[in-house]
């Protein structure tokens, strides 16, 4: 499972590449998945939504409907 969270976050940087900013995965522990969000995306005031709203929805659409997106 870990390596399709990894495959899957790759994916989805270029998107936040495009605005400005990355994402770094920090671990992953069970079915929680610790992200730091960098540049634009790290400050932006959205930045729960796109964790829980984005990257955790579509985590949880295509690996398994038990994981958790946290920022770390």
């Amino acid at each position: 499972m870990n390596d399709k969270i990894k495959a899957t976050l790759e994916d989805l940087r270029s998107g936040l590449q495009a605005d400005g900013g990355d994402l770094e995965l920090v671990k992953i522990d069970g079915y929680t998945v610790y992200l730091k969000l960098k540049g634009a995306c790290g400050s932006c005031p959205h930045a729960q939504m796109t964790l829980k709203h984005g990257i955790e929805r579509i985590l949880k659409e295509q690996i398994d409907e038990k994981i958790v997106v946290e920022r770390a």
